[in-house]
């Protein structure tokens, strides 16, 4: 792969087309109100990274957590680990026990909402990360409680991956597919226009996609752009897919235990590797 530094922005916007191109919930729209390049910004960002990345994931339904989200943070996972980083993944249960014996996991405590930003700043004060990434992570609206796609308050449910983007001494990236996740309040006013209870908390960069698992792949083609080197051959969202499905999880959409990610089959999150690996040849 050989690739012009002038080619990189055209890469970027490119890529992050294909993230909204199916619009399934309206990102396509909030697209043209981001400054273009967030996908190139934001890999920059995971290129440089050989210390900690924090990776915040996990969005409850009922008694366990959605597919959408962990497949995309064992993607970005995987991705830092060959750039040489130390990514953890920050969550709290049911997700954290179904994960902590493969990955390094971060507990944070479900249903916690006294001392919140001395908790995150414990945290981050131990851990010391070069980067902090929410991918799919509930954000607190403006009664600083935790919604669904339908409106219920899932904030008994919900740990609190909040402050650790808002007080963190380094970059963020937030990542969403509906509008109330962490990092959407970049677009608030924009957001606040969709049939969703929009999250008000920011990052530095915000990255929207259809489904939000797809903007690790987006950002794995980025950086393999950027290194002149195919870091998506490795990418494999049915094996993890199967991983978590024998771990308990559920679609956020249909809520059955199923090989599928916000109702779509996982041959779309194939289809998008696909073409986004032709985009980076």
């Amino acid at each position: 792969m050989t690739i012009l530094n002038t080619d990189f922005l055209a890469i970027s916007q490119q890529i992050e087309q294909l993230l909204v191109r199916q619009n399934l919930r309206g990102m396509a729209t909030l697209k043209p109100h981001l400054r273009p390049g967030y996908i190139l910004r934001a890999a920059r960002l995971l290129n440089q990274c050989r210390g900690t990345v924090l990776i915040g994931t996990g969005f409850p339904v009922l008694d366990t957590f959605e597919t959408d989200g962990p497949v995309g943070a064992i993607g970005l996972y995987q991705l830092l680990k060959q750039l040489g980083a130390r990514p953890i993944i920050v969550c709290g249960d049911p997700l954290y026990s179904a994960l902590k014996a493969d990955y390094q996991c971060y507990q944070i405590t479900v249903n916690q909402y006294d001392a919140l930003p001395v908790v995150a700043s414990k945290a981050l004060a131990e851990l010391q990360p070069q980067l902090v990434i929410s991918i799919e992570r509930p954000g607190f609206n403006d009664q600083h409680r935790y919604a669904n796609m339908r409106g219920e308050d899932i904030s008994l449910r919900c740990a609190s991956f909040d402050y650790f983007l808002t007080l963190a001494a380094c970059p963020s990236i937030g990542i969403g597919d509906g509008g109330n996740e962490i990092g959407m309040g970049n677009l608030y006013q924009q957001v606040s226009q969709l049939n969703i209870t929009p999250s008000v908390t920011q990052c530095d960069e915000l990255i929207v996609a259809d489904v939000s698992n797809w903007a690790a792949w987006g950002l794995a083609a980025m950086v393999s752009a950027l290194r002149g080197e195919d870091l998506l051959a490795s990418a494999d969202p049915l094996a993890i897919l199967q991983y978590l499905s024998a771990k308990g999880s559920v679609d956020g959409v249909t809520r059955l235990n199923t090989l599928t990610e916000d109702g779509l089959p996982h041959t779309e999150g194939l289809q998008l590797i696909t073409d986004l690996t032709l985009l980076i040849k």
